[in-house]
């Protein structure tokens, strides 16, 4: 889906091919899943829809049922049903790392397999997913689902580019590659359409950010021109504008968790460009007037992701230790900018992210994958 240039071209050692080997033969041992395996009491949707609860959500001991539920910001309730979360997100990586397997060595099986993972979640009547999150992040006593909800399939960009790479095999049908497309073009209008998605898309912190991410990775995948302008556009004048012109977010400065949500949104921002630029409208070195740019957000949070010991705010109520990670925004940037400090810490983070939040937080298992 993307061919634009790089300053600096993917070496062999970015690549992490035992890494990823290993990752793509497990795949063959684990189950097979799909939402429809696990039930939700609470969901107000079928077997086929996704469900999920606010992270931030906790009973209220006032109460005997402890309904309505309360916010505690920054505080993930480890008991509220993640399991939909969970089992989406299983499945992405298996994707991500089958073709990224297949890339390396050219082994059929990979695909093989891979394409059964997809129709199994996706396509088969006893099992697929409903194209929507009308119940995601709901929210007990209060709601039955919320648009919030959306950032839940954010790791679904990732499948797209797994897609791409089993159809450029050769061994997904056409007509599966059909609908496949068609599932994922058919919630993009969903995210366009419903009360839900406009609410996500009209937010002014990281979940606009991230809706604009999966927008763009599933136009680009479906061919929708149209969305794809009216991303790109939306991230010069109204996503940037998030954005300080020191290059801090303050909206994510003033969560209860501002070092990892200040490196969130700005490895989101990061994969809008290399998502949507060209050499004709190149979002790399688009700026504001102001000066907010992708480089100028870079500049911001570099430092700290470096030395986390120069982090002049509050440390996170939770999971401080757990970043930095190694981030895509960090190869992503480093290629297209031709910034060889990015890539050489990029290199010198561990390839295997096993901490559950930055697994959480981190959307691009194999970034190369989306770079041709």
């Amino acid at each position: 889906m993307i061919s634009y240039e790089k300053k600096y071209l993917i070496q062999p050692e970015w690549l992490d091919k035992e890494l990823v080997i290993k990752k793509a033969e497990e795949a063959f041992v684990q189950p097979m899943e799909s939402i429809t395996d696990v039930s939700a009491k609470w969901s107000a949707g079928g077997i086929h829809d996704y469900y999920s609860n606010g992270d931030y959500w906790w009973p209220d001991l006032k109460k005997p049922d402890g309904l309505p539920f309360i916010r505690r910001d920054g505080e993930t309730n480890p008991e509220n049903f993640n399991d939909h979360r969970m089992i989406l997100r299983r499945m992405r990586t298996k994707a991500a790392y089958l073709a990224g397997a297949y890339r390396l060595t050219g082994r059929e099986d990979y695909v093989l397999h891979g394409i059964r993972l997809l129709k199994r979640f996706f396509l088969d009547e006893e099992t697929k997913m409903n194209p929507n999150l009308t119940y995601a992040q709901a929210i007990p006593g209060v709601c039955e689902g919320r648009g919030i909800g959306i950032i839940d399939t954010l790791h679904l960009v990732d499948v797209v580019f797994a897609i791409e790479e089993f159809y450029r095999s050769g061994l997904l049908e056409e007509e599966t590659y059909g609908r496949l497309r068609e599932w994922f073009a058919t919630y993009l209008d969903w995210m366009l359409t419903s009360k839900n998605g406009m609410e996500e898309m009209n937010a002014d912190n990281n979940h606009s950010v991230c809706y604009f991410v999966q927008a763009s990775a599933f136009a680009l995948f479906t061919e929708n021109e149209r969305i794809v302008e009216f991303c790109r556009n939306h991230y010069k004048h109204v996503l940037l504008k998030q954005m300080e012109v020191n290059g801090s977010f303050p909206r994510e400065l003033d969560r209860t968790k501002p070092y990892s949500y200040s490196i969130f949104v700005m490895d989101n921002m990061v994969s809008i460009c290399e998502l949507l630029s060209t050499p004709q409208d190149d979002l790399w070195f688009y700026t504001l007037p102001e000066g907010q740019g992708i480089q100028t957000g870079l500049d911001f949070i570099f430092p700290y992701i470096k030395d986390k010991a120069l982090w002049p705010y509050p440390a996170d109520v939770m999971h401080f230790d757990a970043f930095p990670a190694r981030s895509s925004m960090l190869m992503f940037a480093g290629c297209r900018l031709g910034q060889r400090e990015l890539l050489d810490f990029y290199q010198s983070l561990p390839a295997d992210i096993v901490d559950e939040e930055a697994r959480r937080n981190i959307a691009v298992r194999l970034p190369w994958l989306w770079m041709g």
